[in-house]
């Protein structure tokens, strides 16, 4: 068996979580490769509504065990809360969620850190949802971080309290007022004591070496789905930098962020949204700062699942779209939010960009230059509700025409399109 893989192809919230939960009846194990609680996959089935953060979104289906992989990282306060409000839902999460010792924490005092970092960026800010994430990986890497593995070590608690200090040594030299920093509402320290707490509880947890469980769990012919966080355009190295996330949000993460080999990666599924979004700052090509911006964001419902911030939206980017599809070698796509675009009687596209006049013919190194202009091209659009639609051959022929436009254009097939939040508003051609 092989490892498949479900990632985002825009600037994140593309609609991954739904679609992971779609597919996750065909798996045995769906497995979280990177990213923390800045991420926000929303799931909704029988009129109720869920959004996690850290959990796999296969953790609805009994059926599947839920894996925390090593490139996640964790907080653990953020983890319980998604916990809890499951079990209150009446699932037991516990019976089908593993997290893997190699993990890494993150600190209160990262989140702190990470707020500092924001502050000191005055205008140039990068848009951080403040979880912690983007100190919490440097830690990773600088050899300073602390594991899950580690909870359960004797020397845990004066691991955290040095790796505290030197935190608290940094955010003064910005001088940031801890007496005055709140996290989610609370005061630094109870956020620290309620920290402490959900240490206590993850050591009930199932804590694994996931990298050999998964590997001894595809010899043995079970199947995987490795889930994504973010996207694409939101990847360290590929993306907008420096308006980017802190780790590797395309199909080579999966590697890294799971323990497998390259050998061992499947079919990999990109998801993109009908048109484009991002949340925070950075370069937007496409971006609508209009009326039909806002139209596109009220019909999307487009704010931020972890932040609420109101996501900027705009026009399908092709160009962009394809260089992610190359990036991550891209079998099948899935298109989301078709339904937003119902009310519309014209579309564009972005179908390519020009720097001082010339046509680009690769995705462009800096793309908030100045010079950069874009070639549109206008559509038909369908005017038509899809709540009746029940196949893709009931598609109008408007929505067809859109998406065999954007097929051609990439040179790959759109085999999934979604068209309403609910896990039944989804058609599959195959």
């Amino acid at each position: 068996m092989k490892v498949d893989v479900i990632l985002g192809l825009q600037w994140g919230d593309e609609g991954k979580g739904k679609i992971v939960d779609v597919f996750s009846p065909r798996y045995d194990i769906i497995a979280r490769f990177q990213g923390g609680p800045n991420a926000g996959h929303t799931i909704v089935f029988d009129g109720k509504k869920f959004v996690l953060h850290t959990i796999p979104s296969g953790i609805f289906h009994k059926n599947s065990m839920n894996v925390i992989g090593n490139g996640v990282i964790i907080d653990p306060v953020i983890l319980f809360r998604e916990i809890d409000k499951l079990r209150e839902a009446g699932m037991t999460p516990e019976e089908n969620l593993l997290i893997a010792n190699r993990a890494h924490l993150i600190l209160p005092t990262h989140r702190m850190l990470d707020a500092a970092f924001e502050t000191d960026k005055k205008d140039a800010k990068i848009g951080s949802t403040l979880k912690g994430i983007g100190p919490t990986y440097t830690d990773k890497y600088a050899r300073n971080g602390i594991r899950v593995g580690n909870i359960c070590y004797p020397g845990f608690r004066k691991m955290v309290d040095d790796l505290r200090e030197m935190h608290l040594k940094t955010v003064n030299s910005y001088g940031f007022d801890l007496s005055s920093f709140t996290l989610d509402g609370m005061s630094f320290y109870d956020y620290e004591a309620l920290w402490f707490e959900s240490i206590e509880r993850l050591r009930e947890f199932k804590v694994i070496d996931a990298e050999a469980y998964i590997n001894k769990s595809l010899s043995e012919g079970r199947s995987v789905l490795a889930e994504g966080a973010q996207g694409t355009m939101l990847d360290v190295d590929f993306g907008s930098y420096p308006y980017v996330t802190s780790s590797s949000t395309v199909a080579a993460g999966v590697c890294t962020g799971l323990g497998v080999s390259p050998h061992n990666i499947g079919t990999v599924f990109g998801v993109f949204k009908a048109y484009c979004t991002r949340v925070g700052s950075g370069p937007f090509p496409t971006e609508l700062s209009n009326e039909t911006g806002d139209k596109l964001r009220e019909g999307g419902r487009e704010f931020g699942s972890t932040t609420g911030r109101p996501r900027r939206c705009g026009w399908l980017d092709l160009p962009a779209l394809k260089y992610a599809i190359m990036l991550n070698g891209v079998d099948s796509l899935i298109m989301m939010k078709a339904d937003v675009l119902n009310p519309f009687d014209k579309l564009s596209v972005c179908t390519a960009y020009k720097e001082s006049g010339k046509h680009i013919d690769s995705y462009p190194f800096e793309l908030a230059s100045e010079g950069l202009e874009l070639t549109y091209t206008d559509l038909e659009g369908w005017n038509t509700d899809l709540s009746s639609v029940n196949s893709m051959t009931e598609l109008p022929p408007a929505l067809r025409s859109y998406m065999k436009f954007i097929e051609d254009f990439v040179e790959l097939p759109i085999d999934t399109l979604s068209f309403g939040p609910d896990r039944l508003q989804t058609l599959q051609a195959r």
